[in-house]
């Protein structure tokens, strides 16, 4: 920290570093993730039916259960346009030491 404060003093004016680290630095860590652990595992997965395609490039995007604080809760699935050279990799929970961690699906 202090090594960060030096270097933004040199930057800028005396006793204005504060602002810096409260609107520079502040809502960047307040924007990261927070790791949810889940106490027990997700039920079986729901078997869906899937409604028609609706375009040519549309893919399937699995329904998954979502943890909601007090219990597991069914998304259900959904059909999204593809991006261009892009494949859907689905969202998994993974058993932790510490709980099930949700994994989200991302385009990759």
């Amino acid at each position: 920290m202090r090594v960060l404060r030096q270097a933004v003093q040199r930057l800028m004016p005396p006793r204005k570093w504060w602002l810096f680290l409260f609107f520079g630095v502040a809502p960047v860590l307040a924007c990261a993730p927070r790791v949810v652990y889940v106490p027990e595992p997700p039920p079986p997965v729901k078997i869906e039916v899937k409604p028609p395609k609706p375009a040519p490039h549309a893919v399937w995007i699995p329904g998954h259960w979502k943890w909601n604080g007090r219990r597991y809760v069914w998304v259900p699935g959904h059909w999204e346009l593809r991006p261009r050279g892009k494949t859907w990799v689905p969202g998994h929970w993974k058993k932790t030491p510490r709980g099930w961690v949700w994994i989200p699906g991302h385009w990759k």
